[in-house]
């Protein structure tokens, strides 16, 4: 594959990023429960550090991360997407940022199978997996606070 093609999938790839950081940023400035709030502003954070690893996948395409996105705890399979509201429980925050996560996982695999040229098949099909981890996190994270039925 040639170096611009890569690179504009690299591209894409950033500003879905900086459009989630901007999604959870629209929502920490909403709420206005704290704790509520220092949860999506976490979630932006992470998004940023996401930007962070593709910047540098985009600037060192020899030297790209292979991500393995095989962990899957299912859990954001499970549930709806909850309407957002000042009081929403912690629960649908994570199931918000969990859901998001499934999305991108979704829209990688999706771009993935449309795709005719092998070697961006195999990048897209990379990006997945690296959703597939951020999802892994936030599940992750959502099983080890707590149930959720005591929140």
């Amino acid at each position: 594959m040639e170096r611009e093609a890569y690179q504009d999938i690299i591209g894409f790839a950033v500003e879905c990023e900086l459009e989630a950081e901007a999604f959870y940023e629209s929502i920490a400035a909403r709420l206005n429960n704290p704790t509520l709030k220092e949860l999506f502003t976490q979630f932006a954070k992470e998004e940023k550090g996401h930007q962070a690893i593709l910047k540098e996948i985009y600037n060192k395409p020899d030297n790209y991360k292979l991500f393995d996105g095989s962990k899957d705890y299912k859990v954001s399979e499970t549930m709806e997407f909850p309407v957002l509201s000042d009081t929403m429980t912690p629960a649908d925050a994570f199931a918000i940022a969990m859901k998001s996560e499934e999305m991108a996982v979704t829209r990688y695999r999706i771009l993935s199978d449309g795709c005719a040229d092998a070697d961006q098949k195999k990048v897209f099909d990379n990006l997945a997996a690296m959703e597939s981890e951020h999802k892994h996190k936030m599940e992750q994270a959502f099983v080890n606070a707590a149930y959720p039925e005591v929140w």
